[in-house]
């Protein structure tokens, strides 16, 4: 079977579920989830901070989003380079830290799924 399209994959159901909430209601849902993560992540303290540290990175992207100030291009073009660093970084031996990969892997994370979110 050759797939034409990634909708192919998805049960309409979820698609109409996924696609009825807007832009700014999606950011603003996810901004909710990732503050209670970062704020319960900082309270538990310990390993728990690489949590935080994760979750904490993608604030700005949601806030910036939920108020209709995303960019697709400058999100598209600093994905690129995120991943590019996590190549980078990862070839060979791992040669970052726990604190930046997770940094590294929260933003591209929050910008990839805002950039499909867009593209829906």
């Amino acid at each position: 079977m050759k797939i034409k399209n990634f909708n192919q994959f998805i049960n309409e159901d979820i698609v109409e579920v996924t696609t009825t909430k807007n832009f700014q209601d999606f950011s603003n849902n996810r901004l909710k989830g990732a503050s209670d993560i970062t704020k319960n992540a900082e309270e538990k303290g310990g390993d728990a901070l690489l949590t935080y540290h994760h979750f904490n990175v993608k604030l700005p992207y949601y806030e910036k989003a939920k108020e209709g100030n995303f960019d697709t291009e400058a999100a598209f073009e600093e994905y690129t380079s995120l991943l590019n660093q996590l190549v980078s970084g990862s070839q060979g031996k791992i040669s970052i830290g726990q604190i930046q990969f997770q940094e590294l892997v929260g933003r591209m994370e929050v910008l990839g799924e805002l950039l499909i979110k867009d593209n829906q």
